[in-house]
């Protein structure tokens, strides 16, 4: 009797150590989903230029409220006087480039090493009232949370093509990107502004698959034929992935 318990006893040792070893070489084996996280806050100022519509800051590429590409920001005021009551923080448009012509040592607002945002007069007024002008702030980056996939809008000819991708997920940059036709292989794109990137190729007849990096994440996602062999420049084409 003492030996069949202790038979019983370890069999099921061993099987509880199967177990575990499978569940632990399972979860060692599958890849590790790749997510952006929040940055801590940081120190910076913010203005606006333009009026309510937004005409003058590039509206149709910009949100007013978010950001349609581009890097995702939260903001807090410092000062009650000139924060907008009950706004929380919100994810608004990006940092301001800099302006080389002017001193850089702490110099010109949107100099390094100063950190400035230059927004849209709508998206100013989510965090601080029109008057204050420049204001400190606090910032950090977060995630871009997108429903939907990728989206790619065509410009170009019949040997060169410019694409556009919008609703860019996770960090929401981009560090490189390819295409690749039904009869090519893949094809590396040159970055020609913002988030648009281009081929001199000859893609016409084909569908077009796409290969995106993100440059915070190196993350890579393929949407694959995501435009059909009809495509035309002057559209938009959806795709069902994106970055996390």
């Amino acid at each position: 009797m003492a030996s069949f318990v202790h038979s019983r006893c370890f069999i099921s040792f061993f099987l509880l150590a199967c177990m575990f070893a499978g569940t632990t070489a399972g979860t060692v084996a599958l890849p590790r989903a790749i997510y952006y996280r929040p940055s801590p806050w940081k120190l910076a100022h913010a203005t606006f230029y333009g009026d309510e519509t937004a005409q003058e800051t590039m509206a149709q590429h910009y949100s007013t409220t978010d950001m349609v590409v581009g890097n995702a920001f939260k903001y807090n005021v410092f000062s009650p006087k000139i924060a907008t009551q009950g706004s929380p923080p919100s994810p608004l448009p990006t940092s301001a480039p800099p302006n080389w012509s002017q001193d850089s040592n702490a110099g010109g607002w949107c100099n390094p090493p100063r950190v400035h945002f230059d927004m849209s007069k709508p998206a100013f007024m989510k965090i601080a009232w029109w008057r204050a002008g420049i204001v400190p702030i606090q910032y950090r980056r977060v995630p871009c949370n997108r429903k939907g996939g990728l989206r790619f809008s065509f410009q170009g000819n019949g040997y060169w093509l410019l694409v556009y991708v919008m609703n860019v997920g996770g960090g929401g940059d981009i560090a490189s990107m390819s295409v690749k036709g039904s009869r090519t292989g893949w094809i590396s794109m040159s970055h020609n502004w913002g988030a648009s990137y281009q081929a001199f190729a000859t893609l016409g007849g084909q569908a077009l698959s796409f290969r995106v990096t993100s440059y915070t994440t190196k993350q890579t996602v393929v949407t694959p034929n995501v435009a059909p062999p009809n495509w035309r420049v002057g559209l938009t084409y959806a795709s069902n992935v994106n970055f996390r």
